[in-house]
Parts: C-alpha cells; structure tokens; sequence
C-alpha cells in the first residue's frame, strides 16, 4: 500500500520501546491490536516488504495508527488483552473468544449444592475442570444429583419439595440434617469429581443385587442405569496416565498464514477434553501463540503446571500467570506435548481448506457487490418488519461486516400505529440513520431493503430528507419466493446467479433479519398476552406481588403452593381469594383451550404476513 504522508510522518515517531499500536480505517473504526518488543520495527513492518494474502488485506485497509508504549514486553503483552477485550477488533480473531468454559462447582458446608459455574470469583468452593465440551459436565451434575441426597435448590423452600419425596435431598429446607453425613457424602462426590469412582459403582452394584434378590426389578435396572451411565462418562476420558497429576499443555502449528493452537486439559490423570482454535495470524506465531494462552487464562483456572513447547517465552508466562510453566525435554511429558503438536497439525490441515474457502467465498460476494455498486462493500444492513393485524408492529435490523454477521449492531424497534408496510420501513429507516448522524457515526456501504420498487423509494426519500450518503437496493423475488434479483436505485434490475457466493450470502442475509424480526415479535407478543393472575386479586400490590413472586416464581409452584403457604406472607383473606382463583380448574382449562386456539391463530397470521 502507497505510504500516505500522514502514515509517513507517524512512523519517523516510533520509539524503538516496547509497547502496542492499534491499527485504524478510514472511518477510524479500530481493526487491529497488536503488541512488539520494539514498536519502531514491528510498525514499519507492516508499510515494508511482501506479505501473504491475509496480511495484505488487513494492511489495504489501514488508513491510520496509535500506539502506546509499555515499560516491558510483559506490560505490552497485558496491555494488548485488555486493549482486544475492550475494542473487539475484527482482526484480532483469535483472542476474541472471551467465552468461559464450564466448571463443576462444589460449595462449602453440610448444605452444599454441586452446580456447573462459568465465573471463578467464589474461592470458597471446590472447583472441577474445565469442559470444553460443555455436555460432559452437564452429565456428571446431573449424574451426581441423582446419586446423593443433596441439596438442589439455591434458595430454601419453607417445605419439603419433590427431591425430598424421591430421597434425592436430606430435607435441609424444613429440619435439622446430621452434619457428619452431609459432609460424608461431599468427600465421596470430591472423590468422584477426581475421577475415583470404584467406590460408588462398588455401592451401587450392592444395592442393584439386594433389590433383585428382593424382588424389586425396576429398582434394581435404576441402579445398573446409573452404573452404566458412571462407565459412559468414564469412557470419555480417553487418556489415563498413571501419576495422578493437573495439569494443561499447549502447542501449536503455522502454515498458509493460519495458526492452529490445541489445549490438552488434564485433571487428576484424566484427559477430559481438547481445546483447538484456528485463526488468521498478523505477526510471529510465537508471540500469538503467547498472546493465545495468556488470552485462555484471563477467564479460566489457572492449572499448578502447564507444558509448552520449545521456544515459547516461559519467563513471560510464569511472572504473568504466577505457576509453573514448563518445557518438557523427555519422557511421557514430552510425549503429550507432541501429541499436542501432531493434534494441531492435523486439526489444521482438515479444517484449514474449508475456513480458507469460507473466506474465499464472502470476498468473492463483497468483490461482486463492489462490482455491481462501484464502490468498496464492507457494511451491509437490513431491514425486516413484522406485524399481525397491524398489532405489534416491530422492525428488526440485521448487519454484515465483510460477510458475516455483526451482532454488536443488531436493533430492534416498536414501531408506532401500523398504516402500510412502507411507511413502516420509513419510520424505522428515519429513527436508525438520524440517530447514526446526530451521533457522527458512520453509515453503512449499502442498505437493502427487503422489497421492491416501492420499498426502495420510501427509503430514498427518507435518505434525502435526512441529507446523508447511502448506497441503497433492493431484492426482486421470482413467483416461489425466491431472491432472484439485485434493484439498485434506477430500479435496474441485476440478475444473481444461483452458485455465486453472493447470492448465498444475501440468502443468508434475508435469513438472518427475518428470524431476528419474527423472535423479537413473539417476545413482544408472548410478553402482551401474558397476564398474570396476581394483577386481578384486589389486596395485591406491587409489593406484595414481588413478594409472591420471591417465593413461588413459576404458575406451577404457585398452584403446589398450600393456602397456609400463602398466609405466610399476605393477610388470610387476600391468600384465600389467591387460593381459590389458582384452584378454579374449570376456568383454568377454559382459559388454556382459549389462549391455545389464539395462539394456533396468531402464529397462522404472522408466518402469512411475513
């Protein structure tokens, strides 16, 4: 790319310090972070010299840069997490996965609960993991809660609930619990949770021969269930080493400007899971590699031990993360971290061609549509409005930034009075692009309009009215309701081709806007026609309804619910109205038959106006 004389004078200011810059377009709308031992050389790396495909496009793109010097490679290195986490650049792909794997969670005390957790901040508790298959740690919850007769609930009940009944709950809600025994069974399920197990199959196989020599089959097949169901979770860790140790190892593989980077996580000797991210790399695959894992443990667990290998900058790692951090030379460590190697080479030559071809694919589309309209196409929004008998009346907007969706710009509107679908696809125009100018944000390259002709105007004139830039078509459709044709604002008519990417993009477009439209009207619909019944006894509140509401938060627990139970919390006479409107069965069953035929109704209307 031609150095511009403002990028030019910018880099004669590069300190040779380290520290991170931040990559710019032209509408200042920040691309990428990245960070640099010596930011003087890292920058001009970047305006210098032949770099592959990828690279190449992001510097297309860069019209401007900021940097930030740090005091050490280590503060460049934090700084560059916080700096991605922040602004979410498109580019820094890789570390934009802040999602944090399951936990299993045993709390502290004779009352504890063992629940999956996703945030870390309660060091109190006993934490197991993680599971990055999310399903494993769902089975062994619920594979514990049915074994132990421990407490399911967050917040206590006044009574005895189903669990006690089904001698799955010692009744901690209602009387006093023999401590020794509740801790007895935390140390079993402690044990259980690291992956000692014989013990409960060694009970469970007990109790299974006691109710078949008594006679009881069902119970007896309950009992082989969960000892099956024990042997299937087991199974899943495929790799037992003999030294019962915790511990992850990383590694990683570069080919094609690619980074491929695996995560073996192993916990008291059992390899639970496997961790793989495939993404675009920007600079040395070592400092991403480095940048990934610090990335990783910025919400997740930090493991005693974690094996890496040759090369990566063990110093940084050990000061940042305050563990062990080792690169193993020999032996079954050095073996895992090859198996890591081998994982990630492999993982990234068979989905390396189908990640390239889906890349291919959208700049194919883009090219096609800057072809078509004569300008660059990055930013695509549109428009889908939905209604039923012109009640709730809502709009949804969708965008697309170089392909994919970008959910941070998604919108949802309540429309006022329903008169015609234009003048509805007006006011939502109005209120998205006047807000955008009133806040000096940019627009987007193109906005379509799901529609013909007399869609395309009524956005032209809003537009107008508005005194902005925006690039706007249409979409044609053939009579079996398919997108056939592109409408620019001559009302010409560009014909898609059925195989080009473009076409299947905007498919995925229309898609997209119209299931974000329709879910957003029967949230709003299903929120108008839900009235609770709180609302119509005289005596009842705002307080005393939220306080209902505390207590029996569902219709089902409200109906369990005695009429002692309610003169607990409100005056007898308001609990006996309460008692007697959720026990009128008659009206009940009348009400549900009423509100299903409604809704089989509604739901015909909607799926026809759209």
């Amino acid at each position: 790319m031609p150095l511009t004389d403002h990028i030019a004078q910018k880099l004669e200011l590069l300190p040779d310090t380290p520290g991170c810059y931040i990559m710019k377009d032209e509408n200042q709308d920040i691309l990428y972070v990245g960070k640099a031992k010596v930011l003087k050389n890292r920058v001009r790396s970047y305006f210098h010299g032949v770099h592959n495909n990828k690279t190449t496009k992001l510097v297309s793109r860069i019209r401007d840069f900021e940097f930030i010097q740090t005091g050490t490679e280590k503060e460049a290195l934090l700084l560059e997490i916080n700096l991605i986490k922040k602004y979410r650049p498109p580019f820094n792909i890789m570390f934009m996965d802040d999602k944090m794997y399951p936990y299993i969670e045993v709390t502290k005390g004779a009352d504890f609960t063992v629940r999956i957790t996703r945030k870390l901040t309660k060091r109190n508790s006993d934490v197991f993991g993680p599971y990055p298959v999310s399903t494993y740690a769902y089975d062994m919850v619920k594979l514990i809660n049915q074994l132990f007769p421990i407490r399911k609930c967050r917040t206590l009940p006044k009574s005895a609930c189903l669990y006690y009944h089904m001698h799955q709950c010692l009744g901690f809600c209602f009387q006093e619990v023999d401590q020794h025994e509740a801790l007895k069974n935390r140390e079993k399920i402690i044990r259980f949770l690291k992956g000692y197990t014989d013990e409960i199959k060694g009970e469970l196989t007990k109790k299974m021969q006691e109710a078949s020599a008594n006679l009881q089959f069902e119970r007896a097949q309950e009992l082989l269930e969960q000892i099956r169901s024990i042997d299937y979770i087991q199974e899943k860790q495929v790799i037992d080493f003999s030294v019962r140790d915790s511990f992850d190892v990383f590694g990683w593989y570069e080919d094609k400007g690619y980074l491929s980077i695996q995560g073996f996580f192993v916990r008291e000797g059992k390899l639970l899971e496997r961790n793989m991210s495939i993404s675009p790399v920007y600079e040395e695959s070592q400092e991403a590699f480095l940048a990934y894992i610090m990335q990783y443990y910025s919400t997740n667990k930090v493991p005693k031990q974690i094996y890496v290998p040759q090369g990566t900058n063990v110093e940084i790692l050990e000061e940042s993360l305050q563990t062990k951090v080792i690169i193993p030379q020999r032996g079954s460590r050095k073996k895992l971290t090859d198996m890591v190697h081998a994982n990630a080479k492999e993982a990234h030559e068979q989905k390396f061609q189908y990640v390239y071809r889906k890349d291919r694919e959208r700049e194919t589309a883009n090219l096609k549509l800057a072809s078509i309209f004569q300008k660059p196409i990055h930013t695509i929004e549109m428009f889908d409005n939905s209604h039923i008998s012109g009640a709730y009346n809502v709009s949804g907007l969708v965008a697309f930034k170089d392909g994919k969706p970008d959910k941070s710009n998604y919108r949802k509107y309540q429309l006022g009075e329903y008169r015609s679908d234009t003048d509805s696809m007006k006011e939502v125009i109005e209120r998205r692009y006047a807000r955008l100018k009133k806040e000096n944000k940019p627009m987007p390259d193109l906005l379509i309009v799901d529609g013909g002709a007399g869609q395309i105007h009524a956005a032209m004139a809003i537009r107008d009215e508005l005194g902005i830039e925006l690039t706007i078509a249409g979409l044609v459709k053939d009579e079996k309701h398919t997108t056939k044709a592109l409408l620019n604002e001559s009302l010409e008519e560009i014909e898609l081709d059925k195989t080009h990417p473009l076409f299947f993009m905007l498919t995925r477009l229309q898609d997209e806007v119209h299931r974000f439209a329709i879910t957003y009207h029967k949230q709003l619909r299903t929120k108008g026609m839900t009235k609770s019944i709180l609302d119509d006894i005289p005596g009842i509140g705002p307080a005393r309804k939220k306080q209902i509401q505390l207590a029996y938060p569902s219709m089902k627990k409200m109906k369990a619910a005695s009429l002692e139970d309610f003169e607990q919390i409100i005056p007898e006479k308001i609990a006996q109205i309460l008692y007697r409107r959720l026990h009128e069965e008659d009206l009940d069953a009348l009400m549900d038959e009423t509100e299903f035929e409604q809704e089989v109704d509604l739901d015909e209307q909607l799926e026809d106006t759209n």
